[in-house]
């Protein structure tokens, strides 16, 4: 009998992680962790300089994919819900404690508003190991020479970028590789 696939991993395509990244039904893509740049506090000349310098990079390296994630998880649906269920609660004090509620979230959201992640995204059709590295050291090198500090995200960090993405963290805490397996306390048999 076939062994069945993860159904939620089926449906998005992963398969495992591997030595450079994510292996998908379709490809194996490495993820570069990008420091953002505040062009808030930069002249306009200066920001386009970073963006001619963006436009080098598309153009040595056409396949790269650019990701601008939030850190950190929104609460957009849990204020949409308590505004509905604050419009039809008759209890006063139930009121209070949802106007209690809304102010924290707002509070939270607003801490982590300006909590982006940015990532430039590779995918590799079936090139060998050897070509992968290479390409790869190729891409770092190119985005260093342009001026953007970038590096290979670990299986972590890739897993805390999953997590965040699909609303099961809200604060990007390490997943486990196997769920339920920190309940756990396993020892080695001698």
């Amino acid at each position: 009998m076939a062994k069945r696939k993860n159904g939620v991993q089926s449906l998005l395509g992963f398969e495992r992680f591997t030595r450079y990244g994510v292996k998908t039904d379709k490809d194996e893509v490495v993820l570069f962790a990008v420091e953002p740049t505040n062009i808030s506090v930069m002249s306009k000349a200066n920001v386009e300089i970073k963006v001619h310098s963006l436009m080098m990079v598309l153009s040595v390296i056409p396949d790269l994919q650019i990701i601008a994630i939030d850190s950190a998880e929104r609460f957009d649906s849990n204020n949409a819900y308590m505004f509905k269920r604050l419009e039809s609660e008759q209890n006063e004090a139930v009121r209070k404690l949802l106007m209690a509620d809304i102010e924290h979230l707002d509070e939270i959201q607003l801490e982590m508003s300006s909590a982006r992640q940015f990532m430039f995204a590779l995918a590799f059709k079936k090139e060998k190991p050897e070509q992968i590295f290479n390409t790869l050291n190729r891409v770092e090198k190119t985005l260093s020479e342009h001026g953007f500090t970038a590096r290979r995200m670990s299986k972590a960090e890739i897993k805390r970028m999953l997590a965040l993405y699909f609303g099961s963290s809200l604060t990007g805490d390490e997943i486990p590789d196997v769920e339920g397996e920190n309940e756990f306390e396993l020892e080695a048999k001698e």
